[in-house]
């Protein structure tokens, strides 16, 4: 009788690591795909103009009224934080051009971003998710219609532009929330603190505060729309999606803070 002296040895289960690296880039290739998918149909016909326009009116009225506080709350503490710093080695005479220079460098488009990405960015995702986990999408796709391009092109698109105008609105709201809290405890006149809130900016700041903002809109709504769009599980998707889409906009939006400071140091 023959006997078989060869063992069997057992087989290893992958472990959490190997499954945690293969799922983080099975998920930067559906990214990538997503990414891909967009720029494809974005610049073919047909455009959902009429959509767009209501999508920019989603973004940007709806959000006027909670930007305008906040850009002017920033303006304000901004300034009123700054004093004693200044005044401690007689500079006070510099505070609008330190206001200037932080609100236009960083605060404004930042600010924004990070608004919109709550706001709106959980909007999305919620919407699209909802739309998702019910089934309205493959429906629209059975009848023919194309929802990608007119869910999700029309939302990024909307978010790449109003975002921008956001950030320009709230920069100005700030410098005049600036500008009561200066004239309040320094009686500098209107003409006098314009003059010195421009004269240590340059183009150079005026660019990369609106590439940042581009660059942030872009962004809010890519991520928005991929959690809303790619949605599973019922409800508990849909919350997901909703949460998913501000926690990831949120800290895109500071790595690319500090890569767009960067670049944009390097022309200075």
């Amino acid at each position: 009788m023959d006997t078989d002296n060869s063992t069997t040895l057992p087989q290893r289960k992958p472990s959490h690591f190997g499954n945690g690296m293969r799922n983080f880039f099975i998920s930067i290739y559906k990214i990538y795909l997503f990414l891909a998918r967009f720029f494809k149909e974005v610049f073919l016909p047909p455009y959902e103009w009429n959509e767009v326009i209501r999508q920019c009116y989603q973004v940007g009225v709806r959000s006027f009224t909670l930007i305008t506080v906040t850009g002017f709350i920033v303006g304000v503490i901004f300034t009123k934080q700054s004093r004693p710093s200044l005044a401690a080695f007689g500079a006070t005479s510099w505070l609008p051009s330190l206001v200037s220079i932080a609100i236009m460098r960083a605060l404004a488009p930042l600010v924004t971003a990070l608004i919109a990405a709550g706001k709106v960015g959980s909007s999305i995702g919620a919407e699209l998710g909802s739309m998702r986990v019910t089934e309205q999408i493959d429906a629209m796709e059975v009848s023919g219609t194309k929802p990608f391009k007119y869910l999700v092109c029309t939302r990024i698109i909307a978010t790449t532009l109003a975002i921008p105008l956001l950030a320009t609105y709230v920069a100005i709201i700030a410098i005049l929330g600036g500008f009561l809290n200066i004239s309040m405890f320094e009686g500098t006149s209107y003409t006098t603190y314009i003059q010195e809130v421009f004269e240590p900016l340059s183009l150079v700041d005026f660019y990369a505060s609106l590439a940042k903002a581009v660059v942030f809109g872009f962004t809010i709504g890519a991520v928005a729309c991929y959690q809303g769009y790619n949605s599973t599980k019922g409800t508990e998707g849909v919350g997901k999606a909703a949460n998913s889409s501000v926690v990831t906009a949120m800290f895109l939006v500071f790595i690319e803070e500090v890569i767009i400071v960067q670049i944009a140091g390097w022309f200075r």
